[in-house]
């Protein structure tokens, strides 16, 4: 360990320059608090149309370099953040990248995060910086592993590299057809089948699947996730290739800046509040009510949800008894997030009706957001799957109680309060309305009872959920994954 090791990390989006979700938050913490522990990190990611470097004050790296690409050569340039303490740069392309205001979503994603991967590994060689580990991170970066055991095989600048492959979420995999192996330079190879999993997917290009094969290591976000992926129920139709590779996935949970997100400091909250003095949450509650309509009301929970607003987050589930909820129980809600309609329909009808009980903000704002942790007494995640999830651990930290479905990271990080173990949260399994309404009555029982419930809420808030503990682990498997490199191991 005390050796350092160069380690290229990729990924499709990184906070505050471009983020849809988790992944951004990840790589905006995790390569930081590696590169804290001594190994040289450095984060690159495309250079976006929302990406105005000269804005931003970037340098420029590289002016231009070729980029193998299909059968000729695609040109590239190299931009670097300057005022990161984080080395981050950007690949520059104007046709894949720099024309476009979004990220995803356009129909030659194939070809455009293909350019982005093979572009990071030659933007590294004409920098003469040899990575002894590339970290790729989902879909848009799997194909790294591939190249890895072919085309960079016998190349002398790459041939101690191993990869490491995290799947932050299965579900979404990069499936293309086989044109895409001639842009990626990797067309003898073919389809790769195997027996087991479903024709359909055996007769198109999963660059997860491909990613899965051939990484040295493979890690997702929570160890249950790690468990319930290898099983047909989460496994996404790439179950079995998962079991196959089992001895080398791991599970690693995600972790939050512990000083970014600390209640004791934080300039966003009214109020600033510890796991010793609560009266700064009080504060926090009768605010956020004044800010967002909710009737001040400190003998009903607050309950907060900052999240996307689909079926996978839960909302099938949680809307059959949302309306039961409020007639019933002394509950407030405060939802954040944008989603499918006919869930913003069913949350304007009930704000509507149960005026100064519910509120929709529907757009995320992280400033709200962290005034929605700390002023909620319960945080609610119902979600149906939840790979890791960030959401929690940030409400642990600013004393909502979080009520979560027992799944993915969700499990790992919520411990079930069942009295005489005081737990941390309080989850609920099987998913479906009733045993999440059950759940619901379970924390507000014990909020009516406020000595209980302030232990409760030391507990969560002391809990050591930092990012720091992922880069201990992740510092461990790249030299576990060079380690397999360098002796020859199959992948």
């Amino acid at each position: 360990m005390s050796q350092p090791l160069n380690i290229l990390y990729l990924s499709a989006e990184i906070l505050p320059y471009a983020a849809t979700g988790g992944l951004a938050q990840v790589a905006a913490m995790l390569p930081r608090a590696i590169r804290r522990l001594g190994d040289d990190v450095r984060v690159m990611l495309p250079r976006y149309g929302l990406i105005d470097p000269q804005r931003l004050g970037f340098e420029r790296t590289l002016e231009r370099f070729p980029v193998p690409f299909e059968s000729g050569v695609e040109w590239a340039g190299l931009w670097r953040a300057s005022d990161s303490d984080l080395p981050i740069y950007f690949i520059e392309h104007q046709r894949f990248f720099g024309s476009r205001q979004g990220i995803y979503s356009f129909p030659d994603d194939g070809e455009r995060f293909v350019f982005y991967s093979r572009a990071s590994l030659e933007a590294a060689r004409h920098m003469g910086w040899r990575p002894d580990v590339v970290h790729c991170n989902e879909w848009q970066t799997a194909l790294t592993s591939n190249w890895m055991r072919s085309i960079y095989r016998d190349d002398p600048f790459f041939a101690r590299t191993a990869v490491v492959y995290t799947i932050h979420n299965l579900a979404y995999q990069g499936i293309f057809g086989s044109r895409l192996l001639q842009i990626a330079g990797i067309e003898h190879q073919g389809f790769i089948a195997h027996p087991d999993i479903a024709p359909s997917l055996n007769q198109v290009v999963s660059m997860m699947g491909r990613g899965v094969i051939f990484a040295d290591i493979i890690t997702t976000v929570s160890p249950s996730y790690a468990r319930e992926i290898q099983t047909p129920e989460f496994g996404e139709g790439l179950d079995p290739l998962l079991r196959d590779r089992s001895e080398r996935l791991f599970g690693v949970l995600n972790g939050i800046d512990a000083e970014s997100w600390n209640p004791a400091a934080d300039a966003a909250l009214p109020a600033n509040f510890d796991a010793d003095d609560f009266a700064g949450k009080r504060i926090c509650k009768a605010s956020l009510c004044a800010e967002t309509g909710l009737v001040h009301d400190p003998e009903a929970a607050l309950i907060g949800l900052t999240s996307r607003i689909i079926d996978q987050k839960g909302f099938d589930i949680l809307t059959a008894v949302l309306e039961p909820m409020l007639r019933l129980l002394p509950v407030q809600f405060m939802v954040m997030g944008a989603g499918e309609q006919r869930y913003h329909h069913n949350l304007a009808d009930l704000q509507q009706r149960y005026p100064g009980r519910l509120v929709h903000h529907p757009s995320y704002d992280e400033t709200l957001a962290r005034r929605v942790y700390g002023g909620s007494d319960i945080f609610l995640m119902p979600s149906r799957h939840e790979p890791g999830g960030l959401d929690q651990l940030k409400a642990m930290r600013y004393g909502a109680i979080p009520v979560v479905h027992a799944t993915g990271g969700l499990k790992d990080t919520v411990i079930d309060h069942r009295p005489p173990e005081m737990g941390t949260g309080f989850r609920f399994e099987p998913y479906d309305s009733m045993a999440l309404f059950a759940a619901v009555v379970r924390a507000i029982e014990i909020y009516r009872h406020q000595e209980i419930w302030r232990v409760l809420q030391r507990r969560a808030m002391t809990q050591d959920y930092s990012v720091d503990a992922a880069a201990q682990a992740y510092r461990q498997l790249y030299r576990r994954a060079r380690s397999l490199k360098l002796t020859g191991r199959p992948a």
